[in-house]
Formats: C-alpha cells, structure tokens, sequence
C-alpha cells in the first residue's frame, strides 16, 4: 500500500497516543523533514513529518538524525510557536493524505494561542505549514510556493491558507451501506481504476486489493467491503511484502499473498523498515552529492594524468630510435641536405638498410642532429620519473575508489566521519573555525558468543582500528580486492560462527554489499604493515586465507552491540 487516504486515516488513529503530549524539542534535520519530540505518557517520543517528493509520511520513528549545524528558517519558526506547545488533537481532512496537528500554548503576554501544523502528503506537492488558527493564516512553510509556480493557490508567510483541491469522491469511512452498495452495484467492472474513480483515498495497491477481494465474492460486495474495512481495526497486521516491486500494507492483502513478507507490531515500525534504506540513500546522495563531486572530479583529474603518463611511458620506448637517428644525422652530415624537410640514409644499425629520417628545414643538419639527441636524453630522464609517477597516480585512484565505495554505502551518520578524512587529506576545506572534537570511533559489534568485533567506517578509522587499536593476536578481516572496512574481532583464536558473523560483517561494509557470493580475506594483525608514504586505509598482508559469504543487513542488528 502506498501512503493513501486509507494509509494515513490509520496513522492518525496510531498518533493519538501522543495527544496531551508535549513537545520538548523539533528538529529538521534534513531539507523536506521535520522531527517533533513530544513527551506523551511518559516518554519521549520522534514524530518524523516527511514532504519528501518521494517518500512523504507521517510518522513516530527510531531511526537516528543527524541535524545540521546551522537550523534552518523553517525548524526556528517551529521552535518559536511549538516549543512547550501541547498536541490538542490531530485530524484527516476527509480521506485525503491531508493531516491537522493542533496545538495550544501561552505567548510572551500569557495569551492562549491555538497553532495548527498542517501536513500535506501528496508526491511532490508534498508541504509542511505552520498556520495560526485564529486568523487562517501562514505563519511559515517548509516549502515557499508563488502564484509563478501554482495558480492556485500560493504557500508564502502572510497569506491565507487554502485547502489543496477537494475530490469530490465518497470517502469509504464515513459513507452509509446503501450508498455503498448502490455504487459498487453500478460499477461497470470491478477493477482497481474503476474503484478509485468513485471512493476518496484509495492507492493503486489497496484499490487492487479491493477488486480482488470483490471480484472472488461478485454477489457479497457489500458484506466484502465492510470485512476489509472492519479487518483495517479489528486485524491490524502491518506488512512489508518484497519482490520485485515492495509494498506495505496494514493487513495482509489477498493479490499479495504469494509474495515473501514480514509483519510489525505496528505501522511506525513497519515504515521505519521500509524506508530505512531507500530514505537513507536518498539523504547520503542529496547531502554527500558535493563531497561526491569533489571526488568524482578528482579522479577524472588522476585518469587524465595517468593516460598523459602511460603516454609518455609509451613514448619512451622510441627513445633508442631517437638516438640512432642523431648519430646517423652526425655521421652523414655532408649528406644532409640544408633545408630539407627528411633524408633518407644508410642505417648501419641494421644493416645498411635505408631509413628515412624526418627533418626541422629550419634547423641545420647539425641541429636536426642534437635535436634527436636532446629529445633521446629526455625520454631517458623520463623514465626513471614516469614509473613512480604512475605508481603514485594509481594508488590515488585507489584511494579515490575507496572513498567513493565508502560513501555508496553510508549513512548520513557516516559522512561527517567521511568527511571528516577528506579535510584531513586536503581533499575539501574546512569550512569556519575547525571545531575541538574527538576523533570518531570505529562501530561496535558483539559476535554470538560475546567477543568484539571493531569495524571501521572510514578509512582513518581502518588504520587506527588496524595500526593502533588491534593486538598483534587479533584477526583482521576485509573483502578481497574490494574497497571496503577493516574488521577486527578481538581474538586470536575466534568461533568459526564469529569468523563468519565478522566476515559478514565485512562484506556488509564493503562495496560489493549487494552481492551474493563475497570473498572475505582473514589474517591476525601480525601479518599486515602499512607502506611508507601510503594513503589511508591502504595495507598489505600475507598468509591469508579467505570465506565467501553473502551479506545480509540483518546481521547488524543481531549483532549490535
């Protein structure tokens, strides 16, 4: 089920527990996203508003935020009339993806003033408004729209609020039987469309779900129809269904059932495992895109200057040529002609056969001579230089590599550690005065049977995981040729089930964390040394063996420690 009108009229009813809550802090730590946190029986809880163009929701979630340094306008608005603020109710206009959260709180003077936070989900027209209730009008929107960009109605501070477009279409919750039965008796077929023509709020997927129900049983639509929308409160099963296309629904769905699934105790939970990582790589791509670009123009930088270098490796090849060709021009020199554009001599290098050889006819044949010779001595001088040259402009793409396979699999928690190695290095400057923090830590795990594992995130925290941290007598893991995190179980003699978990774990974290069949290489930490001059994260190791695993994200929350 998409997030439709049936979707969000069920959220409504899961928030009420935070009705009579108050809010403590807000949050918007990311550009379309807003985190309330509201202190409701007891505890705190994160109400997450989403007006993500693509995957706009409402609500409570676990999942970590990282805020940014400066708050935005929007969220110093929110902090300005929400602050301390108590949740009175929260409403759906009719069926629509269209939710009210009102608010009350005493101003400066001691005044009651009532605030509604409004919540439009609807794709990428998706808006969050502060209205005062009084008065109808904006007080600030997390999105400014002008008469420029929708003639129908503006979202800027000042202006009156006007409701997005009614449909006007039966809402399934509150119309009566008779209604009902009339309309689904007239539907000329009984298909997902024809459903949603009629009745407000209906997603592709639950539309679907409905004519398939509908369509096993022609002569009970009306007793189908009530049991589906009785079973949205009375079997409450919400559902992630995986394959080809995903789906979460509230209940278990007829047309979806030969599909692999998994239930949650409740929808929060369940839209926090579903948008996990599509949201996550969603905010790496929008907030790494400039340390992405940085790199991404680096390494064309370092491919250009390889190809130039294996050119001129290339090159020096010839340089023997040039050589033999300067001591042909000096030993002919009375057969060169002046002015001449190329000669043809005698080339007693291999035996006497005729070479032509090209000449400057600005040059005298003395000059054309040294000409060669200085370009010989050249390429020579070359190659003692391009060798290295070309080892180091490797080793700084492979570097590259690294970064840009470590930002493909964070998390908007890990780019500030990225980051973080990319000032360190002088790839980006740091922005302002540079802040006194503590180096970041390496991630910890717990094997199975209690042993530690340490997993690095970037690759400063590989060589101080590796160099620094680990014993002498603890087993080192990485994925086998592939960029990717050190791994260290704190053991010199760990589990075959904590090799495995650690493997996983470090094909988890590498670049090819998508594939089936990862070959991960163990070896205790005694065998491996960094290389003078080195970039980081970069060692080599010896009497290696090696596991084939197949990553799977469950590991990290089994093994969290």
């Amino acid at each position: 089920m998409s997030f439709d009108g049936i979707f969000t009229h069920l959220m409504v009813a899961e928030l009420e527990q935070l009705v009579s809550g108050r809010v403590s802090k807000i949050h918007q730590p990311y550009p379309n996203e807003v985190v309330l946190v509201i202190r409701s029986r007891g505890k705190n809880q994160k109400l997450l508003l989403s007006a993500h163009p693509t995957y706009a929701r409402v609500q409570l979630t676990q999942m970590s935020y990282q805020n940014p340094d400066t708050p935005p306008n929007f969220v110093m608005m929110l902090r300005k009339y929400l602050e301390g603020a108590i949740l009175g109710k929260i409403t759906q206009v009719e069926n629509d993806r269209v939710i009210h959260f009102h608010f009350s709180r005493r101003d400066e003077l001691g005044d009651l003033q009532n605030i509604v936070l409004v919540v439009e989900l609807m794709g990428r027209h998706s808006t969050i408004l502060l209205l005062n209730q009084a008065t109808g009008k904006i007080l600030d929107a997390i999105k400014h729209i002008g008469t420029n960009q929708n003639s129908y109605r503006s979202l800027l501070p000042g202006l009156e609020y006007v409701n997005p477009p009614a449909q006007h279409l039966l809402n399934p919750f509150t119309t009566e039987k008779p209604e009902v039965f009339e309309t689904l008796s007239e539907l000329p077929e009984l298909t997902g469309k024809a459903l949603q023509q009629k009745f407000q709020g209906l997603g592709g997927d639950t539309a679907q779900e409905l004519a398939t129900r509908l369509s096993a049983r022609p002569n009970e639509k009306l007793r189908v129809w009530e049991e589906f929308f009785a079973s949205l409160t009375t079997e409450l099963t919400p559902t992630h269904y995986a394959g080809n296309k995903e789906y979460f629904t509230p209940v278990l769905f007829e047309s979806l059932q030969n599909l692999p699934h998994e239930s949650y105790a409740n929808l929060s939970e369940l839209l926090d495992a579903f948008y996990h990582d599509k949201a996550e790589r969603d905010r790496v791509k929008q907030q790494g895109g400039e340390l992405i670009r940085k790199l991404e123009n680096e390494r064309k930088r370092n491919k250009n200057k390889l190809k130039k270098r294996e050119q001129t490796l290339k090159d020096s090849e010839n340089a023997e040529e040039f050589r033999q060709k300067g001591e042909l021009l000096t030993t002919f020199l009375h057969q060169v002609p002046r002015g001449a554009t190329n000669v043809t001599l005698p080339n007693y290098y291999k035996e006497d056969k005729p070479l032509d050889i090209a000449l400057d006819p600005a040059l005298t044949p003395n000059q054309n001579a040294q000409k060669y010779f200085t370009r010989y001595q050249k390429l020579k001088n070359a190659v003692k230089l391009v060798g290295d040259q070309i080892a180091e402009t490797k080793e700084e793409l492979r570097y590259l590599d690294s970064v840009l396979a470590q930002l493909e699999i964070a998390g908007p928690m890990d780019l500030a550690v990225i980051k973080e190695e990319l000032v360190n290095q002088g790839y980006i400057r740091q922005k302002g005065k540079k802040r006194k923090e503590k180096p970041s830590q390496p991630e910890k795990f717990q094997a199975s049977d209690g042993t530690e594992i340490l997993v690095g995130k970037n690759n400063l925290q590989n060589d101080q995981l590796t160099l620094r941290t680990a014993r002498k007598t603890d087993t080192w893991l990485h994925a086998k040729n592939i960029p990717g995190s050190h791994v260290i179980i704190r053991s010199a003699e760990p589990s075959e089930e904590t090799l495995l978990e650690a493997a996983e774990l470090a094909a988890y974290f590498s670049k090819y964390r998508y594939s089936a069949q990862v070959p991960v290489d163990y070896v205790q930490v005694k065998h491996i040394r960094k290389p003078n001059g080195a970039k980081p994260g970069y060692v080599i190791y010896e009497n290696q063996k090696t596991l084939y695993v197949t990553p799977e994200e469950s590991i990290l929350e089994r093994l969290k420690k």
